[in-house]
């Protein structure tokens, strides 16, 4: 195999033979290929796409490219649930532990941020000692005793795709529909799932702005994932604001600790999560109708039983015991907190979600880089959802800095990224459409 033939013929815009994709994905997760080589072949793929059966031997070869797991031992269903990337997007955190207090069995396998889009396991970093890495037997025995364990990606499970999604991210290919449905569908085929449901976000906040191509990734993500034998549905949901009230690291975490204690309560944050734990319970036998699993998710989350399970799983994986009750002994605060005050009084009516996530980037709260190191204090709390009355002067969130140069430009950097109107203005539905 010549890695430069195979990047060249796809450059070309020819279809690659499936014997090629996996040759040259095993000489990635073996170590064989360039960050150059790599990149180039995200670009190519990028400007020429891929057919249908070019994308399945991708995900194939991705998945294949490391251990399988295997749930045989738990008689629970086996179920997940993967989001596209957004901003304030912290969905997973609050859905594993329903799902798993409603009787399924979630072993999450998530991501870090890619481009603007913050990362669920850079939210769990944020905990102190929690293992985002754990092995094999520690993750299958947090699933089986707790019901979920969300964790990132080991070198023995689809080695190939954490080195390309590390690659994708700083070389401007992330929103290319076969480098993401094989990136996601290699996961969570290799995880050994049985059902899947996906979070197709479209938006200025998401990486398909365009509700058409939305739908064509939905469309590819459930085709693919069906015809491996999962049984996938995907939702297509809102992404022209910040999701969650909180945009960042340890600030989403303190917002997923308090919609557990049930402080967010008719929002759209908890419209989309008791959605998608409908969605995975109906999904899986579980719930026969869609009003009926959402019943089952809000008495796992009024009973506290869902914050039960969230607070075992962080102890099993290395957490605190006690995040759920002292979240400040835990959780690291910034040093600098400065509001965020609207310019003038009326509505808001828009904003730049993905210039929010920048703006993250910017504080330290994400990457520029692979080897990037990220500050976990920082970012934006209490962000105001669109429709809200302001006043002049009025507080619209609040940003967490590492000193007060960062929080001045932080802070005009926001304000900026709204829009205030005189007019009520008409809000996109939080859900769409499935498919």
């Amino acid at each position: 195999m010549i890695p430069q033939e195979i990047i060249r013929r796809k450059r070309d815009g020819d279809e690659l033979d499936p014997a090629d994709i996996r040759s040259f994905i095993a000489a990635l997760a073996a170590g064989q290929l360039s960050e150059g080589q790599i990149g180039a072949f995200a670009m190519a793929v990028w400007f020429k796409g891929m057919s249908r059966e070019e994308i399945v031997a991708l995900t194939l070869a991705m998945a294949d490219s490391g251990d399988r797991l295997q749930w045989t031992d738990i008689d629970r269903p086996i179920a997940d649930k993967h989001s596209t990337g957004g901003v304030g997007d912290n969905v997973s955190l609050m859905l594993a532990p329903i799902a798993a207090a409603c009787g399924l069995a979630v072993p999450m396998i998530s991501g870090r941020g890619l481009g603007h889009t913050g990362g669920t396991l850079d939210k769990l970093e944020s905990i102190p000692g929690y293992r985002i890495t754990p092995d094999a037997d520690l993750f299958h025995t947090v699933v089986k005793q707790v019901g979920c364990a969300i964790i990132g990606q080991t070198g023995a499970l689809a080695p190939a795709d954490g080195r390309l999604y590390a690659v994708r991210d700083v070389t401007a290919t992330v929103d290319s529909i076969p480098l993401i449905t094989a990136s996601i569908l290699s996961k969570k085929l290799a995880a050994g799932l049985q059902t899947l449901v996906l979070d197709v976000k479209v938006g200025n906040g998401a990486f398909m702005a365009d509700r058409a191509q939305a739908e064509i990734l939905a469309q590819s993500l459930v085709e693919v994932a069906n015809g491996a034998g999962v049984k996938t549905s995907a939702l297509i949901t809102d992404m022209n604001q910040p999701l969650a009230d909180a945009a960042g690291n340890a600030v989403e975490m303190r917002n997923c600790l308090d919609f557990l204690a049930g402080g967010k309560a008719d929002t759209r944050l908890e419209a989309v999560v008791l959605a998608f734990a409908a969605e995975m319970l109906v999904k899986s036998g579980i719930a026969a109708s869609s009003e009926e699993g959402e019943g089952m998710a809000r008495r796992a989350l009024s009973s506290g039983k869902a914050a039960e399970v969230f607070a075992r799983m962080v102890s099993m994986l290395g957490g605190p015991a006690d995040l759920m009750e002292n979240p400040d002994r835990y959780l690291a605060r910034a040093a600098v907190e400065k509001p965020v005050l609207a310019a003038r009084s009326g509505w808001l009516a828009a904003c730049d979600a993905r210039g929010i996530g920048v703006s993250v980037i910017d504080l330290g709260g994400g990457r520029r880089h692979p080897a990037d190191r990220i500050d976990h204090r920082v970012g934006f709390s209490e962000l105001l959802p669109l429709g809200s009355r302001v006043s002049a002067g009025e507080p619209i969130a609040l940003v967490h800095a590492a000193d007060d140069a960062a929080a001045e430009r932080a802070a005009a950097a926001l304000a900026a990224h709204y829009r205030i109107t005189e007019d009520s203005p008409k809000l996109t539905p939080v859900i769409s459409s499935r498919i």
